[in-house]
């Protein structure tokens, strides 16, 4: 079949990886498809767009006429620890693996269909973070005896290094508190748990088994106040807008923390170093907009 990649895509996929690396997956992407789908049995039948930053959705049917949906990502985005972690949740809370017999060394993922064009966002905020809170703490379990998912001190390890590279000295004092932050929790980590990592609203479809379930996966080890730092700053674009925004947002740190007995210097720990972490990277690949906007809200932190 013949498509252009969905431009969002494209766009995260040259950030993170690099734009050669990118091109030459986001090239043989239609081969890679095709194959894919004739392999599995299955009828494709349209790209789902603008779909996710981390793969490509096919919305596909199976030889019994189950409507299914099919993740390609290319390797470096590690889809063998998206599968592991789907698998351990077994449909609890997030997308059900519908090939979960499937080899670990297969890269594409045959999930359950839900509804991409119903997210959590066309919720009123209130009621969208509610639902939140109670669909990401079905995730937070155990995780496997032996596996191979990153901690959070991990993580935020590698995060760190182009942090401590140095920054403009207006922007120096937030930085420094920032990885002064995650220094101080990685020191004395909380828990270890299995967590989404990279959970928001965006991530939550509406679905026919459940009202809500997760999808797209960051699978990593370690405290829920990390799952739960992404959720805080989610519509950061409104926060901005209003004039009560830093107050706001400080009110939705203690409540997150409250209704999910998470400690509350922890998850506002957190939150600090992962808005100023992605506001740093959103600089660095020239989204100005979206930088400023993230270092902003840091800002009120």
């Amino acid at each position: 079949m013949a498509f252009e990649p969905p431009e969002r895509l494209v766009r995260a996929l040259g950030e993170t990886y690099g734009n050669d690396v990118a091109a030459r997956w986001l090239g043989q992407l239609p081969e890679l498809a095709d194959a894919t789908a004739a392999r599995r049995g299955l009828t494709v039948e349209r790209v789902q767009a603008p779909g996710g930053r981390s793969g490509l959705v096919l919305l596909v049917r199976c030889e019994d006429g189950t409507p299914a949906a099919l993740k390609l990502a290319p390797p470096a985005a590690r889809p063998e620890l998206e599968r592991a972690a789907l698998r351990h949740w077994k449909g609890w809370g997030a997308a059900q693996l519908l090939d979960a017999d499937a080899p670990s060394t297969e890269e594409s993922l045959l999930l359950e269909r839900l509804h991409p064009e119903v997210s959590l966002r066309s919720l009123p905020e209130a009621k969208a973070l509610l639902e939140a809170s109670g669909t990401v703490r079905r995730l937070w379990v155990e995780p496997p005896v032996e596996h191979a998912f990153e901690t959070v001190g991990q993580r935020t390890e590698r995060q760190a290094v182009p942090m401590r590279a140095g920054v403009e000295p207006e922007l120096a004092p937030l930085v420094e508190a920032a990885l002064a932050a995650r220094d101080n929790l990685t020191s004395s980590p909380a828990e270890s748990l299995l967590l989404h990592g990279n959970f928001r609203q965006s991530k939550v479809l509406s679905g026919e088994r459940a009202p809500w379930l997760t999808v797209g996966p960051e699978p990593v080890v370690g405290e829920r106040a990390y799952d739960l730092a992404r959720l805080v700053r989610d519509r950061v674009e409104d926060l901005i807008a209003a004039p009560s925004g830093p107050s706001v947002a400080r009110r939705r740190v203690n409540k997150l923390a409250d209704a999910l007995d998470v400690d509350r210097d922890r998850l506002h720990g957190w939150t600090l170093f992962r808005a100023v972490e992605s506001g740093l990277r959103a600089r660095a690949a020239g989204r100005a907009q979206d930088a400023e906007l993230l270092l902003e809200f840091a800002g009120w932190l």
